[in-house]
């Protein structure tokens, strides 16, 4: 075999391990949020791809919510993240770096401090968590968002992310930017305005 022939076998072979690792990092997400008690999907007792009510016990618990394109955003910031911090590793590299991220973030969001959090300085009043379901999707749209981000020019990527977060700003009054700044430094102008929906 070639020196490029070697090269090549060793490049595959290390794509797979940082894939396996992320499918790794992705099933201790879905087995930590079962430890921790969260349902595996909605209460309800049923599934749908699209849940559009916000203020609804089925928000957060469904395929997909008006919470989606945040997701999508943070698989672009990630693979952005990946990028500057892993410039030379391999794509499956730093899509395993946004796995540990998203994963950690999906656990920590579950957790009683987190939810806490949402419901006193938020107007989730009646946010009680993701299912099981829910996170792990929200972990498969960043995955999306990040192959997006890895293929499209970076402006292309920009103009979306900003789309997504005026949309469901204008719709829901809330997206990535409102969510953070209300979990960090709550405003109580911001949760007015939100109130008024």
């Amino acid at each position: 075999m070639t020196v490029a022939g070697q090269a090549e076998a060793a490049g595959g072979q290390s794509a797979r391990y940082w894939l396996f690792a992320g499918f790794c990092v992705f099933l201790v997400q879905i087995l930590a949020e079962y430890w921790m008690g969260r349902l595996p999907i909605c209460e309800c007792g049923y599934v749908k791809l699209w849940e559009g009510t916000v203020n609804s016990s089925g928000n957060s618990q469904h395929l997909s919510d008006w919470y989606t394109p945040s997701h999508i955003i943070h698989g672009f910031l990630f693979y952005g993240l990946g990028f500057l911090v892993l410039r030379r590793k391999p794509l499956a590299a730093k899509l395993l770096l946004a796995l540990v991220i998203e994963s950690a973030w999906e656990i920590l969001e579950n957790s009683p401090i987190i939810i806490d959090r949402y419901r006193t300085a938020t107007i989730s009043l009646d946010y009680y968590g993701d299912s099981i379901l829910n996170s792990a999707m929200d972990t498969v749209f960043m995955t999306l968002g990040f192959f997006f981000a890895a293929r499209a020019p970076v402006w292309v990527t920009v103009v979306i992310a900003i789309f997504f977060e005026i949309f469901t700003g204008w719709i829901i009054r809330d997206n990535l930017t409102l969510n953070v700044i209300m979990l960090v430094w709550p405003l109580e102008a911001i949760k007015t305005w939100q109130s008024g929906l």
